[in-house]
């Protein structure tokens, strides 16, 4: 499993703030807007259900110089994407059955529409619902840019270098923020395509409004960069 709980410091415990994913033993992806430089962070793998010890669970610390937003990251502006971050752990995470990194798609591979993939997490299970313990994960078919960007449907507030998902019956919600897309490719291994960025306010499961996730092939090359860190 490549998801990952990201958890931030306040009050003397740890609390979930996003999800993420593992890409090597010593580096996480998420999204950018689930950093902040004033916060602690820790990040637990192998994670399932947050209420109990499994056993598998790793929990490793974050130094405060290892978290890298991208440089085009707005905060105040989600829908100008760029919406990405990589964490360097304080030490690499062991390998086992449950702690696995992700594959990174080719660069600039773009999937069909309906091509399905999975968004997991432990955000809100509907609008202003509760959070789950156990981790979740949904079906969310990929909706096209020729699609998405209709006016009807996200219009301009979805770019080039984002994916669409869902829209219809299952959706990411608020805490699924910065966890994978994760996409089955033809020779059945599977590639993460996307970082949960956004969904729509009028709440998570909105007709026309799938979930809209930063496509990870358009970074690559940025990824890249910082894994010879």
């Amino acid at each position: 499993m490549n998801q990952i709980s990201l958890q931030y410091e306040k009050g003397g415990s740890y609390h979930h703030t996003c999800g993420g994913t593992l890409i090597n033993a010593n580096w996480v992806m998420t999204a950018g807007h689930c950093v902040s430089s004033s916060l602690t962070y820790q990040v637990v793998l192998g994670e399932y259900d947050r209420a109990e010890e499994e056993g598998p669970e790793q929990v490793i610390p974050i130094n405060p110089n290892d978290l890298f937003v991208h440089p085009k990251w707005n905060p105040n502006c989600v829908a100008c994407g760029n919406d990405i971050a990589l964490i360097k752990l304080s030490r690499s995470a062991q390998l086992t059955d449950k702690v696995q990194p992700a594959c990174l798609p080719p660069p600039d591979e773009i999937l069909p529409n309906g091509a399905p993939c999975y968004i997991s997490g432990w955000g809100r299970l509907y609008t202003n619902g509760p959070l789950p313990d156990k981790l979740q994960e949904a079906l969310l078919p990929v909706v096209d840019y020729a699609h998405c960007s209709k006016w009807d449907w996200w219009g301009f507030s979805v770019k080039k270098t984002m994916v669409c998902a869902g829209g219809d019956v299952q959706s990411g919600c608020n805490g699924d923020s910065g966890g994978p897309l994760n996409c089955p490719t033809e020779n059945g291994t599977w590639q993460v395509h996307g970082v949960t960025s956004f969904v729509s306010g009028l709440g998570c499961n909105t007709l026309k409004k799938p979930t809209v996730f930063t496509r990870v092939s358009a970074f690559n090359d940025w990824i890249e960069e910082l894994l010879l860190l």
